[in-house]
């Protein structure tokens, strides 16, 4: 066994071998608590017959745990200057691929159909950059990837924005793009002490399982989705004021939303944080005819 690449003498040893520099732009954060890899990894459920996709490696700390545990890796990264510190930390291992890409800009899906051919139970593993979590999270769901599911490490308040339920307020159109699609529950909370640099926020595991299929039947998704933002942009107001203030030539067509948010019945008066996946699922097939 190889020692872990995750330990505060190990991570401090690669980053001055290579004189590396922590860049903030890039939300860089390393973890340096081997058994809270070990922890996330478990989450996951890999098999040997699992194909694991990674975003943002770092200096390879799960991805090692990952290769360990799965049959093959998958992993993105955008930094250039981590590239030789992987090919060195990883090279026990043959069973990783590092992309050294953009995940928002990658076709992420021909890639995985063809890096991952006869493999048919995909995760998601990842300690995310924390910039840029809900792009990478919502692009992974909205390109219909065969995902089994995703565990990710995140700031801690957006994985209770997440996983959040109707009426509380960490329930918005975040918790109900990804619970459309997925069953989200925070896991693990971890403290800021695990990183290297130290982030100033407290972080959380959370793991989305794939539906078999949407929570809600909607005709339109891109105006579903449309409908739920549009609700929670102011969240004091009612639904039916941000509706007609929101909805393109909304104030004109006020009556025709009354009459929608009666048919799905649907009090005018409450406000977007009340409302149930269903509850907007049916509103938006409502006002679908009226926006189309």
């Amino acid at each position: 066994m190889h020692k872990d690449i995750a330990t505060p003498i190990r991570t401090k040893e690669i980053l001055d071998k290579y004189g590396f520099a922590f860049k903030k732009s890039l939300g860089q954060n390393f973890l340096i608590d081997p058994n809270i890899l070990r922890k996330i990894t478990e989450y996951a459920g890999l098999t040997d017959q699992t194909g694991a996709i990674e975003v943002g490696p770092g200096i390879g700390a799960l991805t090692e745990h990952l290769a360990r545990s799965s049959k093959k890796v998958l992993s993105f990264e955008i930094d250039q200057r981590l590239l030789p510190i992987l090919a060195d930390t990883l090279s026990p291992y043959d069973n990783v691929k590092i992309i050294h890409e953009d995940i928002l800009k990658a076709d992420v899906k021909t890639l995985v159909a063809q890096e991952f051919e006869g493999i048919s139970d995909l995760m998601v593993v990842a300690n995310l950059p924390y910039y840029v979590t809900t792009p990478i999270i919502l692009k992974l769901l909205a390109d219909r990837i065969p995902l089994r599911g995703i565990v990710v490490m995140l700031q801690k308040e957006v994985a209770d924005r997440i996983s959040a339920k109707p009426g509380t307020k960490e329930y918005g159109s975040l918790s109900i793009a990804i619970q459309y699609y997925t069953k989200a529950e925070t896991v693990m909370i971890v403290p800021k002490t695990v990183f290297m640099p130290q982030p100033n926020v407290d972080s959380a595991v959370i793991r989305l399982t794939t539906l078999d299929k949407p929570a809600a039947d909607v005709v339109d998704e891109v105006f579903f989705f449309l409908v739920t933002r549009s609700s929670f942009a102011q969240r004091r107001k009612t639904i039916l004021n941000n509706l007609t203030s929101q909805l393109p030539n909304g104030k004109e067509k006020k009556e025709q939303i009354l009459d929608a948010l009666a048919k799905a019945d649907i009090d005018p008066t409450r406000r977007g944080e009340t409302l149930s996946i269903q509850e907007f699922a049916r509103l938006s097939n409502e006002l679908h005819p009226i926006f189309n």
